[in-house]
């Protein structure tokens, strides 16, 4: 509950309760006032000051509205209501009704200073009220006056005490209430803008998934069915263009295996399976017979070698490895005119690498963007293929001095 609602009822007391409380005075008066002696001049008095105290309660309701809180209207329409309500309490100890308002609205219209002194003079009339009225006769009820007194100013000081901690953890339940409010909707702002963060990455994570798949099928594609379909015109060409029925039945059964090879490479591309060459063998086997089959293919002498203990690799590695060496061998192949090709895997601590070097006509490596552009994946697709695994890929060439391509991964094992 905040401070608002908590001073909400404590408003509404204050237009009726002094009108309560003085009318409760005014019956309570009149019923007692043959048995507490009221004469004729304390009769006259109350007929006058009752209606000041009406009039002086409009003035003030008049005042609150304009300016709610202390102000120096409100202290001299508080000491002006005490000084009726003690003549009236003199008059008639039953008019303390009407005193006792003075005790819960000295805190809310009397300024800090002067709170004691008004509650000490509430307690005045109370105290006079209730040893019997004003004045006390003799010493006995002077003494009850002052002990009565006494008691009074000990209670008001105790429930000021307690209404003021009260008041003080109402601020501070109030204070903590308001930031617990911010904090929640800043939390809630927060979360609202993860949500849709979330939304984004996961849109984005869609996105780069769709793309990062039609690279990699690209690449495959480019790997395996270029390079089979590049073979197989090869070997058709050689058909086409020799008499030799012997030697064009085995160009034709070459390009038949070649396409049987594609076929099937094809099928695991698409289902994202290790190269048929992985198979069944790790990547060295895989990687010599490869190299041997591209040597019998373009009839170029290609030699490969091992260097380091070979370890068995991660299918993704292994799979990486491969395809470069299949498209660093296609390039050889189609742009090279080499008459020696050589592949080297080194094993080396935490790293794998693979060498591919030419002896044939080289390029400028500073073409070698626009010649990509033109041809297809080649040295990007190699590249990122290596990059894909956290790998690198070099490139050395120079014309008239052949190729060299190199490939450095981390060194992945295969824990099954």
């Amino acid at each position: 509950m905040t401070i608002a609602a908590q001073q909400q009822p404590r408003a509404s007391f204050d237009g009726w309760g002094p009108w309560a409380l003085l009318a409760a005075g005014v019956v309570a008066g009149a019923i007692s006032a043959r048995a507490v002696g009221m004469d004729r001049p304390g009769m006259v008095v109350c007929a006058v000051l009752v209606p000041a105290a009406a009039v002086l309660q409009l003035c003030w309701a008049r005042a609150k509205r304009k300016r709610p809180g202390p102000s120096r209207t409100g202290v001299c329409l508080y000491f002006l209501r005490w000084a009726i309500a003690f003549v009236l309490t003199w008059a008639n100890p039953f008019f303390a009704f009407y005193a006792v308002t003075g005790y819960y609205t000295a805190g809310r219209e009397l300024p800090r200073r002067l709170v004691l002194p008004g509650l000490f003079l509430t307690a005045v009339t109370m105290s006079g009220s209730e040893i019997g009225g004003w004045p006390p006769r003799g010493w006995i009820l002077w003494l009850g006056f002052f002990l009565v007194l006494l008691i009074n100013m000990v209670l008001v000081s105790v429930f000021t005490r307690y209404a003021e901690q009260e008041q003080a953890r109402a601020v501070v339940q109030a204070d903590t209430i308001a930031e617990l409010e911010r904090t929640n909707t800043a939390l809630q702002q927060a979360l609202d803008e993860n949500a849709a963060l979330h939304a984004q990455l996961v849109v984005q994570a869609r996105e780069a998934g769709v793309a990062d798949e039609r690279r990699r099928l690209a690449a495959e594609i480019h790997d395996t069915l270029a390079q089979g379909l590049t073979g197989i015109i090869a070997q058709l060409q050689v058909v086409a263009n020799t008499p030799d029925e012997a030697v064009a039945r085995e160009h034709v059964d070459r390009a038949m295996a070649l396409a049987r090879h594609s076929l099937g490479e094809a099928r695991r591309s698409v289902h994202n399976l290790a190269p048929v060459a992985l198979a069944d063998k790790g990547l060295p086997e895989a990687l010599k017979q490869t190299v041997a089959e591209w040597g019998d293919r373009t009839g170029v002498r290609a030699g490969f070698t091992v260097t380091g203990t070979a370890e068995q690799l991660h299918d993704e590695v292994a799979a990486t490895l491969l395809r470069i060496a299949q498209e660093a061998l296609s390039n050889a192949a189609r742009h090279a005119r080499a008459s020696r090709v050589g592949v080297t895997l080194s094993f080396m601590g935490d790293e794998v690498s693979l060498d591919v070097r030419d002896d044939g006509r080289g390029f400028d490596p500073l073409t070698a963007p626009a010649r990509t552009r033109a041809g297809g994946f080649g040295l990007d697709g190699m590249r990122a293929r290596a990059e894909r695994i956290a790998g690198s890929l070099t490139l050395e060439s120079e014309p008239g001095h052949g190729t060299a391509v190199s490939a450095r991964v981390p060194l992945v094992r295969d824990d099954r």
